[in-house]
């Protein structure tokens, strides 16, 4: 199977390293679906996208609900798009709060976005890349999955929580030609970086572009990266602890 046959979804496409990676897959001869929940912002997501010269998609729809998980298949199937790639992206980080004082709906919705949702759309997608013999899934977790902090309980708790299904899944579908890994990103520039830790958090010289994970998403996409599954890679740039 060659890159021109392959069709990717990424959650969160329209911003951040979600729309870096939907980008990077554009320009390698990708058709890309991004889905997000601002619908400005995904179509002109997917506009850009189609100067690439390759198709583009944009579905609005709430990861963090069944319906919005069936929203997203359902548009899929309209459009009688086969993917078989699949970028679980869509992420919220909330602000620093201790568990004594968060707002156990608020803790629910970020464990339903940021992990219950990506196994939901993964399972629904399953099916189409196992009759195909092919599949590329990449997990986004975050260099927050790897240990806990004071404050970010639901955060990290998912991150921690994809690296586990990613290894899981890995084992499961193997057979069936597809290939699972997790990307764990140290700190990047992004809307949502600055929203949860505030604008002075990228003011120093360890924040990474999003480009530099789409990269890597890229690889792990490609014909070329056949050898990798089942691993969580620590993207982690200039943030690496050992630096610092």
């Amino acid at each position: 199977m060659t890159d021109m046959e392959k069709t990717a979804l990424v959650t969160g496409g329209s911003r951040g390293i979600g729309k870096a990676i939907a980008k990077d897959f554009s320009k390698n001869g990708i058709d890309v679906v991004v889905t997000g929940r601002d619908k400005d912002r995904l179509r002109d997501t997917a506009k850009e996208l189609e100067t690439y010269g390759n198709k583009a998609y944009w579905i609005d729809a709430d990861l963090g609900t069944d319906t919005g998980v069936t929203r997203i298949f359902d548009f899929l199937k309209e459009e009688n798009l086969e993917v078989n790639v699949l970028v679980n992206n869509a992420a919220i980080i909330h602000l620093s709060t201790h568990l004594i004082d968060f707002d156990m709906e608020n803790w629910q919705e970020v464990i339903n976005v940021n992990l219950i949702g990506a196994v939901k759309i993964t399972k629904l997608l399953l099916p189409g890349m196992v009759s195909q013999n092919y599949g590329k899934i990449i997990n986004i977790s975050s260099i927050g999955g790897r240990k806990g902090a004071a404050g970010r309980s639901a955060y990290r708790v998912t991150k921690a929580g994809l690296i586990s299904f990613t290894e899981s899944l890995a084992a499961e579908v193997k057979s069936s030609g597809i290939d699972v890994n997790c990307v764990c990103p140290g700190s990047v520039v992004t809307e949502g970086y600055v929203e949860a830790f505030g604008q002075q958090s990228i003011e120093n010289d360890h924040m990474m572009d999003p480009s530099e994970i789409a990269t890597l998403c890229s690889f792990l996409v490609s014909d070329n990266s056949s050898a990798v599954t089942g691993a969580t890679i620590d993207a982690y740039g200039p943030s690496n602890p050992l630096f610092r």
